[in-house]
């Protein structure tokens, strides 16, 4: 049998209990709270320009020398590896051409060979026989310094390529050496297979004489069609006229659009709406997430993006592995006036373990009445929308800002109908048969990239702690 229940003994108060008083008391109490709310340091140091016509056009001058995209790889097994053919048209010499088939044999040129770290794939001066796409690992370009010494070029990792730069040279040689850091694969075309192919393919030929054609117009330091200027001259000698060319396809970026629909009861809303309105609370909770996603879409959408549409000459990897001062100074010197850094927290908590070994101490800058961590007074915003990969690596980016100085900007368009936020409109959809009603939150925005350098990224920085 199950043991008697007894009541405990009732005690002999000389007062009301505060369990009672409660029963006649006002409770004070929160706003609802959301976790989910970060600092949005993106949305709130872009410069926003207003787009009327919900299109952008970036107008720039016409640029002859193309940049070096990345060539994608496939990986079926361990033994089977291969370029993916549409991704070739990502080297300069095939930027623009479209025939898959001719792409495709290109492709099956190139065979899969095992690397080791500290292999030297090619020795500066030796003739070039050979083009390299890196499938996975990372391979230094070193050459000897003035003095004997050896110095660093660079760093290439997965989907740079390497070998085709040297097309239309008479005798072409390394100019540098290139070697293994890590252990890896790279894919590997020899030359005569690819002369093969030009002599079997005639719009091969014709798409890289062009190309070679156009390497000789002159051009700025930024692969910019060149002015003619004349300087330093005296007399009357004949001053050349000139102009400046545009770029005919300039690129063109549309408002994008985050939406839901927030659904209220009416009875929720007639009854319970004090001390606290209750749409407004629905309303001030669902734009925070609208605006959380909307700073993810800035960073990661393929279509605007910065993460996705940096121009590749303006990423880089870092020399060792985690992110060190030595990297955030080469992502810094890239560009004029970089106004912030922005990573991932556990990117910036790497930065400090590397400056702690150094011994450097990081400075401080004030943002708006906020303390952030700086470097060479360029502050360093925490963004966890920045993705972390499954290997524990994560990007940072140095931006510069607005239209003056040829920066990013963001882009929405103010004055919509019905208005809540610039750019976010709150509209009343209507009230159900069971008496819910609707109202379709948007927000319109984009994202743009003036001129490349606008915009740099340090690749593959390793963030975890190492011991």
């Amino acid at each position: 049998m199950p043991p008697e229940r007894t009541e405990p003994p009732t005690e002999s108060r000389l007062s009301l209990d505060t369990r009672a008083a409660r029963n006649l008391a006002t409770t004070t109490k929160t706003r609802p709270q959301m976790q989910a709310i970060s600092s949005r340091w993106l949305l709130r140091m872009l410069p926003w320009v207003d787009v009327a016509g919900a299109t952008y056009r970036v107008n720039r001058r016409l640029v002859h020398r193309v940049g070096r995209g990345r060539v994608s790889v496939a990986q079926h097994g361990a033994d089977d590896v291969r370029i993916i053919p549409e991704t070739l048209a990502e080297v300069p010499v095939l930027r623009g051409f479209d025939d898959i088939e001719v792409l495709r044999a290109l492709a099956a040129t190139f065979r899969p060979r095992e690397i080791h770290a500290g292999e030297v794939i090619v020795e500066a001066g030796a003739s070039v026989t050979e083009t390299y796409v890196v499938a996975h690992g990372r391979l230094n370009r070193l050459s000897v310094g003035k003095y004997g010494s050896t110095e660093a070029l660079g760093v290439l990792t997965d989907g740079d390529q390497f070998g085709d730069e040297v097309l239309g040279q008479e005798d072409p040689r390394w100019p540098c050496t290139v070697r293994a850091d890590t252990a890896g694969t790279i894919m590997v075309s020899q030359w005569p297979e690819f002369q093969r192919l030009l002599d079997e393919s005639p719009a091969l030929r014709e798409h890289i004489d062009r190309y070679v054609a156009a390497t000789g117009k002159p051009v700025n330091r930024r692969g910019e069609a060149a002015v003619d200027i004349a300087s330093g001259h005296v007399g009357e000698p004949v001053i050349n006229g000139t102009f400046v060319d545009y770029d005919l396809n300039p690129r063109e970026y549309e408002l994008s659009v985050t939406q839901t629909i927030l659904r209220v009861h009416t009875r929720v809303a007639d009854l319970f709406s004090e001390p606290m309105n209750q749409f407004e609370e629905q309303l001030r909770l669902t734009i925070h997430e609208i605006r959380e996603r909307e700073e993810w879409e800035l960073l990661n959408n393929r279509e605007f993006g910065l993460l996705h549409n940096a121009d590749y000459s303006q990423r880089i990897s870092t020399w060792s592995g985690p992110p060190t001062p030595d990297d955030l100074d080469d992502l810094i010197s890239m560009r004029r006036k970089t106004r912030l850094l922005l990573a991932h927290p556990r990117a910036i908590a790497a930065f400090f373990r590397e400056c702690n070994k150094r011994g450097l101490a990081v400075g401080s800058t004030e943002v708006g009445g906020h303390e952030i961590p700086a470097w060479r007074g360029v502050p360093i915003f925490p963004c966890g929308k920045i993705p972390v990969s499954a290997k524990q690596t994560s990007s940072i980016l140095a931006l510069r800002t607005g239209e003056e100085d040829q920066g990013v900007v963001g882009l929405h368009q103010t004055g919509i109908p019905e208005e809540y936020e610039p750019g976010l409109n709150v509209r009343f959809m209507g009230i159900s048969r069971e008496a819910v009603m609707s109202y379709l939150v948007s927000a319109y925005y984009s994202a743009a990239i003036l001129v490349p350098d606008a915009v740099g990224v340090l690749e593959n920085a390793d963030v975890a702690a190492r011991s």
